[in-house]
């Protein structure tokens, strides 16, 4: 039986408080990983980094972050959400202070794996505590904030450095201040974190069962705390029993086609280039014609259009079907890369030949984050069985991450050797054959609920 839906009271505010207190984690998540779009070209300056150095300092925290998206699950599991996000906050400490401290490239790049890692880390084990801290009517909105509070991170981190740009452009050692500004949030994270309880579900499946009604007696009304006990205990009891995924489920033929389709939809969602812009849009539209400090604040709108897109693709995800979004969304990812190689490599160095450019950039920024950004993640939530779950999860997700790693490395050297044309008509290709691979090989998920689907792909793939 489903507990009643949860009445408003105070309980309602602190459940709010704890879900703006652990979206923190996403926060950061977002500033790290996009504050070096505008810190990249001092950096270079001062530490005289070439291509080859400059795309290993920053894909290094990717790296790190697949890292730590492949542990941090296993650490969360055993030693709770709460204490997991805790930790994470002290990670995100000593890599921003060390890589803003940094005297090398060498230094630099050990920071930002560390930062790296508590990237990872906060990438799976921040959705976790908010789904299980939610109730059941609210889980959506809740855990969405998350990737809401991600791409605001991205945002703040563009126009923070466009400030810092502005005023103190000249100084040289600009960089670090961009960098070390994100160690505030890590702070609020770290002291915010001590005045939230731990995850009720994991305290329950601790054997925990008093200390999760207490803290369901904190964020439900009296009612419901104590009709979804009883609910998460026998939640529990099946999951246990259910939680049976190991390396050998990989030899069944129909398991292996779903993480292959989940694998390389997530490295098609990566190979899009939506983080060459986030990591390096500064200096693409430096090299399309702005002057330093002129694309640093264009790179602003990427930041603004990132968090418009994923704000309409969560208003469309549950009005259309996967595979339509997923097509449109590869379609027109395609068609901008290739306005934006042609205006690159064709049009006269015209007055408006970057703000051209820039149109286009921010065009499919937009477009990319309402259809893949959002919709990949959701559908690696909805194509895996109860009992591969985490085990799939975390091999596509690891994929995923060492996609965005290999962007972050490759896109500087690769740039400099062919220039930003003929880059974006690669981006262009792998887009397409993403839009096949979509049609050939992607089942739709929309309107059927796990099991149905898990039944129907046992029968389509068997």
């Amino acid at each position: 039986m489903t507990a009643a839906l949860n009445q408003p009271g105070s309980h309602t505010r602190k459940l709010g408080t704890i879900a703006f207190i652990a979206t923190f984690g996403g926060l950061l998540f977002g500033y790290d990983t996009g504050v070096i779009n505008g810190a990249v070209n001092p950096m270079k300056i001062d530490l005289g980094l070439t291509p080859l150095t400059q795309g290993f300092a920053v894909s290094i925290l990717i790296f790190g972050a697949a890292l730590g998206a492949a542990i941090g699950g296993k650490i969360s599991d055993v030693s709770g959400r709460r204490y997991t996000i805790l930790m994470l906050s002290g990670v995100f400490i000593v890599g921003t202070v060390g890589e803003a401290i940094s005297p090398s490239w060498q230094v630099l790049s050990v920071s930002r794996f560390v930062l790296g890692l508590a990237v990872g880390g906060a990438s799976t084990t921040v959705p976790v505590y908010l789904a299980e801290v939610a109730p059941t009517e609210r889980r959506g909105s809740l855990v969405t904030r998350n990737e809401i509070m991600i791409v605001s991170g991205q945002f703040a981190a563009f126009i923070i450095n466009a400030v810092i740009m502005t005023v103190w452009g000249d100084y040289p050692g600009i960089w670090r201040y961009m960098l070390v500004i994100g160690v505030l949030p890590a702070f609020a994270l770290l002291i915010g974190m001590l005045r939230v309880p731990e995850s009720p579900r994991w305290l329950s499946e601790q054997n925990r069962r008093d200390d999760a009604l207490d803290v369901l007696k904190q964020i439900r009304s009296p009612e419901r705390a104590e009709a979804e006990i009883a609910e998460v205990d026998s939640l529990v009891e099946h999951e246990q029993k259910s939680r049976c995924g190991q390396w050998s489920d990989l030899t069944v033929p129909w398991v292996r086609r779903l993480i292959l389709i989940g694998a390389v939809l997530g490295i098609f969602q990566q190979f899009t280039g939506i983080n060459a812009i986030m990591y390096y849009g500064t200096q693409l539209l430096e090299s399309s014609g702005f002057s330093n400090n002129g694309a640093v604040v264009a790179n602003t709108l990427n930041g603004l259009f990132s968090v418009l897109g994923i704000t309409v693709g969560i208003l469309l995800i549950n009005k259309l079907d996967r595979r339509t979004m997923l097509i449109g969304g590869f379609a027109l990812i395609a068609l901008f890369h290739v306005l934006v190689g042609l205006s690159a490599m064709f049009m006269p160095a015209v007055a408006i030949k970057p703000y051209l450019v820039l149109v286009f950039v921010v065009a499919f920024v937009f477009c990319m984050q309402g259809t893949l950004g959002p919709l990949v993640w959701l559908m690696l939530s909805e194509i895996f069985p109860l009992k591969i779950r985490s085990l799939a999860m975390g091999i596509c997700v690891f994929v995923l991450w060492l996609a965005n790693a290999l962007v972050a490395f490759g896109f500087p050297p690769v740039v400099a050797a062919l220039g930003v044309g003929p880059t974006f008509f690669i981006f262009s290709g792998i887009s397409i054959l993403g839009l096949i691979f979509t049609v050939a090989m992607v089942p739709e998920t929309r309107g059927k609920s796990l099991e149905a689907f898990e039944s129907q792909i046992r029968r389509r793939f068997a």
